[in-house]
């Protein structure tokens, strides 16, 4: 990787403080063993259980309206009936056990479990889709009068006919997945930019979620695409992995060959928390990759200068009080007479940000929704779900996200490689 060329190193105070903690020296001394957990940690794992409780039981309400849609209406009956819904709570316990199966078994176990745990994740939302739009038609029909068999008929229908919607769709989805990124050019005008920075490119990949499973031709593609660009500077805006550093250091250390003139940089994700985010910055360090924990770097070209900060993921602070996402402290000391990027993974970090004259947030998290219909629900938590928009008094440009989480799918938001370029703000 490039080296970072007349950069300054300042960076906002406590960013390189040593935590002295047993758990930082077990990293320091490439120990990936996770100690005991803190009472914190504790906390935040009853939170996601007693949510995954709650989701599994909607879910379940779901799927049955879904099996009384595709068995019931159809008129089956005797054992296979009995197989067809077998097979929809089958498929509803691989979803939590999916994701907790690396856990629970032994891997050999617990990979295939993953694996339909996630492909029934991704399916679905389609299938449910599916249905309720079969259900608008067969309700639409039987205003106009139907007798049973006619109803036992659309039942039939209907069946087939989500079946085929959700193979071709899945077909599709898995294609756009596993297909190269699609790269989306921005050109944001910038106060305060200076000549030498006029046309500065950063190149954002963020979400790659990096497993095992991975074909690892899928990162060496998406680093062809980045280098053939040529940027200035590389944003890895978080959620980078889905795994160990034990287990997927092999699979990240392609990521060196990233190019740039400025240097490639890196904030964490909700996901590298799940992992060990420590031990993950660490790694990544050790891959050439700036890593920014609330702190900001300065870069020079002649008198002009660009200041680019980072903070960690907006939950990072229910792991460890160290992580509390702080863009004040990741800006703190920065010149205010430069411009301002700030690296974030979630959107709605912008809230936090807001008042530190920031001119541009760069962030992922939220794939676009990924799936069809998913994309409705980002809002539920998030300010925005994909592109350009002004919240809070600052400019949010959020990622469809590079890679995919869990069902190997994209139906509708396409996997991006964003190139944004900063041009001087003209009247």
């Amino acid at each position: 990787m490039a080296k970072m060329r007349d950069s300054d190193d300042s960076s906002s105070p406590e960013a390189h403080q040593e935590d002295p903690s047993p758990a930082s020296v077990a990293v320091r001394n490439g120990e990936e063993d996770s100690p005991t957990p803190s009472p914190q940690t504790r906390r935040v794992l009853r939170t996601v259980l007693t949510r995954l409780g709650i989701a599994v039981t909607l879910l379940g309400g779901l799927h049955y309206y879904i099996g009384t849609r595709l068995i019931d209406g159809t008129g089956l009956r005797g054992g296979g009936r009995l197989a067809a819904w077998s097979v929809i709570w089958l498929l509803l316990a691989s979803v939590p056990l999916g994701l907790l199966s690396w856990r629970l078994f032994p891997r050999w176990v617990a990979r295939p479990i993953r694996t339909i745990g996630h492909l029934w994740i991704g399916l679905f939302g389609l299938a449910l889709s599916s249905v309720v739009v079969t259900d608008v038609i067969r309700f639409l029909v039987n205003l106009l009068g139907t007798t049973p068999v006619e109803r036992l008929r659309f039942g039939e229908i209907q069946s087939f006919a989500v079946l085929a919607i959700v193979g071709l769709a899945g077909t599709i989805g898995f294609r756009t997945a596993r297909g190269p990124a699609r790269l989306e050019r921005l050109r944001f005008p910038v106060n305060r930019l200076g000549s030498a920075f006029d046309g500065f490119r950063i190149v954002q990949i963020s979400d790659l979620h990096i497993t095992q499973d991975q074909n690892p031709r899928a990162l060496a593609r998406v680093i062809e695409q980045v280098n053939a660009l040529e940027p200035d500077l590389v944003a890895i805006t978080g959620d980078l992995i889905d795994g160990q550093v034990s287990d997927l250091r092999p699979y990240v250390a392609p990521l060196a060959n990233l190019r740039s003139k400025e240097g490639v940089f890196f904030v964490t994700g909700n996901h590298e928390y799940y992992h060990g985010a420590d031990a993950w910055s660490e790694q990544i360090r050790r891959l050439g990759v700036v890593v920014l924990h609330n702190e900001h770097r300065v870069l020079r070209r002649g008198s002009a200068g660009l200041v680019v900060a980072g903070v960690t993921d907006y939950d990072g602070g229910h792991f460890h009080p160290r992580h509390e996402s702080r863009p004040d402290l990741a800006l703190a000391g920065a010149p205010e007479e430069f411009p301002r990027i700030l690296l974030a993974h979630q959107p709605r970090s912008a809230a936090r940000a807001a008042g530190e004259k920031v001119d541009l947030q760069l962030s992922g998290h939220t794939h676009g929704g990924q799936i069809f219909p998913f994309m409705f629900f980002v809002r539920l938590q998030q300010p925005m779900v994909s592109g350009l928009k002004k919240l809070y008094g600052l400019w949010v440009y959020t990622s469809r996200g590079t890679g995919y989480w869990g069902p190997p799918f994209r139906v509708g938001p396409t996997p991006e490689i964003t190139e944004v370029e900063l041009v001087q703000a003209r009247n």
